[in-house]
């Protein structure tokens, strides 16, 4: 089954190339429901990409002779380029990136252009291989989320710094060892996220708050950073053996792991978790209730991403990347950096994640009568 954000880019080149294209149309081409179809032209029209009309949707834009025609766009960053073809290299489609790609294709759509996506695997060889073979397509533009670690990784940074098209990196920047590289970027403050979430427990009067990640990410290890800092700065009690790392939820063994974790907090007294991400998260509340431990009454759960965390029982608490107005942000620097000629400042622009404050934590101190 197609994914929304894909069949919304059908939708908008079926509009692009015929002007005006009837509802029973698209769900004919698309094999979906008119349900379906509805749905994804109500979010496309939500965001100025489409115009409905009688039966149908047309461009929210036409030229005085008919034809469908760019909308005059600008950005942040200064006037963008239009009908532009972008590629984008993402590590995975199906976590995290899913709405990172759809506020690109948003951007990249709303000045007349095309998103073209590959995914990654998280190794350096095969970002260059994705990467090589968007160029041979004809991108004008990059976004890329390359692996930046080791030498294989420094590598290709080099590499993507000497391109002949503007490369924007998307939740990566160049390591110590490349101080001076010239590639503009968009990035979310994680370890500003981390931050976030332990003064909120803070407030709540808690005073030991273990961090569990369960994979080597870059998001993880900028967890790990703010979470460090933000203990240190607010002068809480040492926080000796609270960084955890447990296998992925569903794994092998993560049901007596997560086990471990919370009974060794419950004899520490540790009454507070920072889990990333929302299925990590999830699934400590479930053994949490399994052995007797109630959330939140007697143990604070803060989930990091937002991706499903509001569904979980109770609703959790989380810090949520912006992540589709990350994407957008990164298209524009591109499509602004291709509309520029001239000498142009590199930007590094990084957005602050928000904190969706719901049942998980509870609202009073521990130990304080309900």
């Amino acid at each position: 089954m197609t994914l929304a954000w894909e069949r919304q880019e059908q939708i908008l080149a079926a509009v692009r190339r015929h002007g005006t294209v009837r509802l029973a149309d698209l769900v004919r081409r698309l094999g979906v429901s008119a349900v379906t179809v509805r749905r994804d032209v109500t979010a496309l029209a939500d965001r100025g990409l489409v115009r409905r009309v009688h039966g149908g949707i047309t461009l929210p834009y036409r030229g005085l002779g008919g034809e469908p025609e760019a909308a005059p766009h600008r950005s942040a960053f200064g006037p963008t380029a239009t009908r532009t073809l972008v590629g984008m290299v993402v590590p995975s489609v199906d976590y995290y990136w899913p709405h990172v790609v759809q506020g690109a294709q948003a951007a990249v759509t709303a000045a007349g252009g095309r998103l073209v996506m590959r995914a990654s695997s998280y190794h350096p060889a095969e970002d260059r291989r994705q990467i090589a073979t968007l160029l041979e397509r004809g991108v004008q533009t990059l976004l890329v989320a390359p692996t930046t670690d080791g030498p294989a990784g420094l590598d290709l940074l080099r590499w993507l710094g000497g391109l002949p098209v503007p490369v924007v990196l998307v939740e990566r920047l160049p390591p110590p060892e490349l101080p001076t590289l010239a590639l503009d970027a968009a990035t979310t403050a994680h370890a500003l996220g981390a931050g976030l979430a332990v003064r909120h427990l803070v407030t709540l009067g808690h005073r030991l708050i273990a961090l569990v990640t369960s994979r080597t990410s870059p998001t993880s290890r900028a967890l790990r950073v703010g979470w460090r800092e933000t203990v240190d700065s607010l002068g809480l009690a040492p926080h000796r053996d609270l960084e955890i790392d447990v296998p992925s939820y569903g794994t092998p063994g993560w049901g007596a792991a997560y086990d471990d974790v919370l009974l060794d907090c419950r004899r520490r007294g540790v009454r507070a978790l920072l889990v990333h991400s929302d299925r990590e998260a999830i699934g400590m509340v479930e053994r949490a209730r399994d052995l007797g431990l109630a959330v939140p009454d007697e143990l604070a759960v803060v989930s990091y991403d937002d991706e499903v965390a509001a569904a979980s029982d109770p609703p959790l608490t989380a810090v949520r990347p912006q992540k589709h107005r990350l994407g957008a942000l990164a298209a524009e620097l591109a499509l602004a950096r291709c509309a520029d000629t001239g000498e142009r400042a590199v930007h590094r622009v990084q957005l602050w994640p928000a904190l969706a404050v719901r049942e998980s934590c509870g609202g009073q101190p521990p130990g304080a009568e309900g």
